[in-house]
């Protein structure tokens, strides 16, 4: 493995952030200008990140280097007791508030079909999501807040939270939640990168931004037989094609049109030969929904939805349905400490606003017991952008000192305002 602030060979570095963006405040004790001098290795870290991706659940590797860029930092981090994930404090005044500061770094079962020196060089796996930005920023604010800590000038301790298994369930931050993360946390903060965005622009949004997030899989069952005589056994083909059409619109029929619920199956199976009726058939997807009411109430909807379409076919229907992740709902009083956050590492026009997305994230189980916010990272490039979970997206590589300068402010907007 290549060192982490090692630019992998052949890359050229974008050009960086300028240190301090139009209309924007200076950070305190010179830390624009240390942040110039570091946005080169974060970048290459942030390469490397991308060219050595681990699946949601392994990401040793990826771990045991954020712990070593911290330790080389002169900060202490733990890993989290499967060793996949770190957490830190950057130790300032010690009677000061917590406020944590988290990011993802796990990657997708996808290959990676860029044309780009950083390419993921594991088959399978790409991180299509930007985890690999994340961890990179928060990186770089951990050197920067720690520079802070140094000369007496952190008002309280801020935790950085590099979390696991983000992309699957059961979800990772309930792994940190569980070793003590939130511990005496006040309020907690995260970025996500959204190409829909230009870099320098960050968007935020009061009360949900994401949608809850639930996985379905239906099996069907039956005797099994030949396709010259359906009448003599149970046709699991033809009840598989009512489960996949009929179930999500009348699914959608039994819950008020405003909570935006959607259910789609990703993947159906059934049968090997054309002549023969097989005896099993599954299908498998996500439920997703807009508000907290209706998602408490979609897996007893959506049980006897399937049950009253697969009944009049005779086949033997097992449901799994797994509870994924609530809606982020975002705090007020968060999202004005990341407002004027924003405001000053990036001037007014770095403010936007953003609307409620039918992902799901599960920084929300955070918020089921700190209050905190998830804001959207501009990292749009030049040309068409391509959506986040398809193995071809990337990012323009200056969002991550533009999330640098508004995590740093974000932390320190956040300890001010907890005395």
């Amino acid at each position: 493995m290549t060192s982490a602030l090692t630019l992998p060979t052949g890359g050229q570095l974008a050009s960086s952030w300028p240190e301090t963006p139009p209309g924007s405040q200076p950070l305190p004790r010179e830390l624009d200008h240390l942040l110039a001098l570091r946005v080169p290795g974060l970048i290459a870290t942030r390469r490397h990140l991308h060219s050595h991706p681990e699946l949601s659940g392994n990401e040793f590797e990826t771990a045991a280097l954020i712990a070593r860029e911290l330790s080389l930092a002169g900060l202490n981090p733990r890993l989290l007791p499967k060793g996949n994930g770190v957490i830190c404090d950057v130790n300032g005044r010690p009677d000061g508030p917590v406020v944590a500061l988290r990011a993802d770094i796990d990657a997708l079962p996808l290959d990676d079909p860029k044309d780009v020196p950083y390419r993921s060089t594991v088959e399978g796996v790409c991180h299509a999501c930007g985890h690999d930005v994340h961890t990179s920023i928060l990186l770089g604010v951990g050197m920067l807040l720690a520079q802070l800590a140094d000369l007496g000038e952190l008002d309280g301790r801020v935790r950085l939270i590099f979390q696991p298994a983000e992309e699957i369930l059961p979800c990772g931050s309930l792994e940190v939640i569980e070793a003590g993360g939130l511990d005496d946390v006040v309020q907690i903060f995260a970025l996500h990168c959204d190409p829909n965005l230009p870099v320098g622009q960050v968007g935020l949004r009061v009360g949900p931004i994401t949608a809850a997030a639930d996985n379905v899989t239906v099996r069907l069952s039956g005797p099994g037989g030949h396709t010259a005589r359906p009448h003599l056994t149970v046709d699991l083909v033809d009840a598989l094609g009512r489960l996949i059409t009929e179930v999500p619109a009348l699914v959608s029929r039994r819950v008020p049109a405003n909570s935006g619920l959607l259910l789609v199956f990703g993947h159906a199976s059934a049968g090997t030969r054309y002549n023969v009726i097989p005896s099993e058939a599954s299908a498998s997807g996500t439920l997703r929904v807009m508000d907290r009411d209706t998602w408490e109430q979609a897996p007893k909807i959506v049980a006897q939805v399937v049950r009253d379409v697969i009944a009049p076919t005779g086949a033997t229907v097992d449901l799994e349905y797994l509870r994924g992740r609530p809606p982020v709902c975002n705090d007020s009083r968060a999202i004005q400490v990341l407002t004027a956050a924003t405001a000053a590492a990036l001037g007014p026009d770095g403010i936007a606003e953003t609307p409620q997305s039918m992902g799901g994230e599960d920084f929300s189980w955070y918020l089921e017991y700190v209050p905190g916010a998830l804001a959207r990272l501009g990292v749009g490039r030049s040309g068409p952008n391509v959506d986040l979970h398809r193995a071809s997206f990337d990012v323009d590589e200056r969002a991550i000192p533009v999330g640098v300068r508004v995590m740093v402010q974000t932390a320190l907007r956040a300890l001010a305002a907890a005395h």
